[in-house]
């Protein structure tokens, strides 16, 4: 579990996401992988039956021209993943990185990050919103499923340029799952030496300023200057508006914390704040 693993798709924020991943692997003192996976999209030409609506010579024709196509295709996408990977490669290496590597893969995303999982210490990947702010209706359908699949950290870039954090934010509710991500904050080094903020969102309980005092004196002890903010409100109300007036760069949140029952009923706090998060998210298992 020694590397930072970065999934790079040539999309808009692609040197976004290679430029987290840049950060993350000088925070953690680890190797950086790139992962670029060749998956089959549906608007690719299907090579499907069609004998009922065409003759034989015709069929073997168009079958034909159909297969070279694909294949066409194929290699074209071979050659722009190469040449991705080698543009990301001299990136890090300008960077001052030298422990560097490159996995072309063939398939889906989540089954090539599901392999890489037993040495990877961080994923990173980017967001692709067709809008942005509150018409932002649904998270990307890869970056979910990466999340929900892997036991690892995620941090997942948004917008088109890489800033370095000065503060970042925690969204603290007090479960298992919240303190659990304040303890790794407190263990690790990718956020070590910058200012956080620890958000809760509800009414200001005994038991809430107790879990908050709590996770407070967690990461003081690891060395962090710490600030909390107890709000009354939602969560998806509460937490976007702190990041603001705050100006925190980084967003940290656990990790669908309840049953996969619940949040089939209710949703789940960990993808709507991931949808609606204007600053990058670093998720945590």
């Amino acid at each position: 579990m020694d590397q930072v693993v970065a999934c790079i798709d040539g999309q808009t924020n692609t040197t976004t996401v290679v430029d987290w991943a840049i950060w993350s692997a000088r925070r953690l003192d680890t190797p950086l992988a790139f992962l670029h996976a060749l998956e089959r999209h549906p608007e690719r030409v299907d090579l499907g039956d069609y004998s009922g609506a065409l003759g034989m010579g015709a069929q073997e024709s168009l079958l034909q021209s159909l297969s070279e196509l694909d294949e066409k295709q194929g290699r074209l996408a071979q050659e722009s993943g190469r040449q991705l990977l080698a543009a990301a490669r001299q990136r890090a290496e300008s960077a001052g990185l030298s422990r560097i590597d490159e996995r072309l893969r063939h398939g889906e995303l989540i089954d090539t990050v599901l392999e890489l999982e037993p040495a990877a210490r961080l994923f990173v990947l980017g967001e692709h919103f067709r809008s942005s702010g509150a018409a932002r209706l649904h998270l990307d359908h890869h970056v979910e499923r990466v999340i929900r699949s892997v036991a690892r950290p995620a941090l997942v870039a948004t917008g088109s340029r890489f800033v370095a954090p000065q503060r970042f934010l925690i969204a603290f509710d007090g479960s298992p799952t919240a303190k659990k991500a304040v303890t790794m904050v407190a263990a690790s080094p990718l956020l070590a030496g910058l200012p956080v903020l620890l958000a809760m969102a509800g009414h200001s309980t005994p038991q809430a300023v107790q879990q908050l005092g709590e996770a407070k004196r967690t990461l003081q002890d690891a060395g962090f200057d710490v600030a909390t903010e107890l709000v009354n409100g939602d969560v998806e109300t509460v937490i976007p508006r702190l990041v603001d007036s705050h100006s925190a760069d980084l967003l940290v949140i656990g990790a669908y914390g309840h049953s996969r029952l619940r949040q089939l009923i209710v949703g789940s706090t960990t993808t709507t704040l991931l949808r609606i998060s204007e600053v990058p998210v670093l998720v945590l298992r």
